[in-house]
């Protein structure tokens, strides 16, 4: 092969690659003028919530593993307001930062203990432990349940 082959094959090679690149970010957080990447490694570097609660997508009752919608927030400076939160089909919900607590809800990016993939509503679902209190039964903490998401973002 020559230099010339060999530079134009790596630089087809590169192009490949950068969309295996792009689908390594699961969760795009934009806020205040920055924006945040997280890939699946990312966010499990981040403080782990984990709760069990019966969803009405389920059955029974399921382990939710992720990372407190909370903690994303305070990573982007959100401290009020509200966040738009948007999954890959572009539904969105808002979401009042005042009623984000440090449990709930969770970024889940596990159930029962397996990585969630787009067929089970992952690879990241807004989840509320619905079963811990009744304020988390109601038509919109389950309108906020959103499954598929792939960004939040603060008002600017």
């Amino acid at each position: 092969m020559s230099p010339r082959t060999e530079v134009i094959a790596a630089a087809f090679l590169a192009t490949m690659a950068m969309p295996a690149m792009a689908q390594d970010v699961l969760l795009t957080v934009t806020a205040g003028g920055s924006t945040h990447h997280y890939d699946l490694e990312a966010l499990q570097e981040l403080p782990v919530t984990e709760f069990t609660t019966s969803t009405n997508w389920t059955e029974g009752e399921v382990t939710f593993t992720g990372v407190a919608l909370a903690t994303l927030l305070a990573e982007a400076g959100v401290e009020d307001g509200s966040v738009m939160a948007t999954a890959i089909n572009d539904y969105a919900v808002e979401i009042p930062v005042a009623e984000v607590t440090e449990d709930a809800p969770i970024i889940a990016y596990m159930q029962d203990g397996e990585i969630l993939s787009p067929r089970d509503k992952g690879p990241l679902w807004v989840v509320y432990p619905f079963d811990s209190d009744p304020e988390y039964q109601t038509e919109i903490a389950y309108s906020r349940s959103i499954w598929q998401l792939d960004r939040i973002t603060g008002a600017e």
